[in-house]
């Protein structure tokens, strides 16, 4: 064999002998999952927007980061809708100081959301399940965090959903968005706290963080950031009505609730909307 092509045959050996690169540690791996339907105003979504800048430059959840075994966390930020509606708008980026997290929520002021049809709890979940896998960092935690205002209404049944993310040793908390009026939409559910803690959340220490006014977003994403940053959210009265400040509700052992309590309602809209106008 020539001498020119043993050299060439004994370098790609050694480019195959290099071991793959490890997977970058950090103390948790964050899916950060928003509701873009077409139930939240542009006012809503810009407000939501900024509550997650917010709350991921807070000087708490800094230090909460700083503090950690490896002192970073890595997060990605997707926004959802229905079945296939799901934008992915900060990419896997690690958060270890100000700086970044200041880069990261400038990158949340554009571009603006682009809202879709429909509601796919399940369809976000298992979105953020393929996120996580595809993610190049190893978490000691790796959860999903994900806010919402309505019921799963298209795809998957949640509870499904739910449950196989949670086999892959995810963790999922939900933040429900209870900020409507009176007038709920026909295909909209008044507990939506209780529907997440039962059909949405799982994994050890999961929790619901129900919002119930807009100005408490920033402050509720904040305290849920704290708490997963921690890894031991502590239990509060379940009380969304009396107070002013978000509430913590953690996930019950027996789920009692219809988990497709969303589907049958838009079912239930449709056949109304066939009768009154055919």
């Amino acid at each position: 064999m020539p001498r020119l092509a043993r050299m060439l045959l004994a370098a790609v050996a050694a480019l195959l002998a290099v071991p793959a690169s490890a997977a970058e540690p950090v103390d948790v791996e964050l899916v950060l999952a928003a509701d873009i339907s077409l139930s939240m105003s542009p006012g809503e979504l810009h407000l939501q927007r900024q509550g997650y800048a917010k709350a991921l430059t807070d000087p708490q959840v800094l230090n909460a980061i700083a503090d950690g075994a490896h002192g970073r966390i890595a997060v990605t930020y997707f926004e959802w809708a229905g079945q296939t509606a799901q934008y992915v708008v900060i990419p896997w980026t690690v958060i270890a100081n100000r700086a970044d997290a200041e880069r990261v929520a400038a990158q949340l002021s554009a571009p603006k959301p682009r809202q879709s049809r429909r509601t796919s709890i399940s369809g976000a979940l298992n979105f953020a399940a393929d996120l996580l896998a595809e993610s190049e960092f190893r978490g000691l935690r790796r959860v999903i965090d994900i806010s919402g205002d309505g019921p799963n209404n298209e795809g998957l049944a949640v509870d499904v959903a739910r449950d196989a993310v949670v086999a892959q040793r995810i963790i999922i908390n939900g933040l429900p968005v209870m900020t409507a009026s009176a007038d709920l939409m026909p295909y909209d559910v008044a507990d939506l706290d209780a529907y997440y803690s039962e059909c949405v959340i799982g994994g050890p220490g999961s929790f619901v963080m129900p919002v119930v006014n807009w100005s408490q977003f920033p402050e509720a994403l904040r305290r849920k950031l704290l708490l997963e940053l921690a890894g031991r959210p502590l239990p509060q009265p379940p009380n969304r009505t009396d107070s002013s400040e978000p509430i913590l509700v953690l996930a019950r052992a027996e789920p009692v609730y219809d988990c497709s309590i969303g589907e049958k309602l838009w079912q239930q809209d449709r056949k109304r909307q066939r009768i009154y106008d055919p």
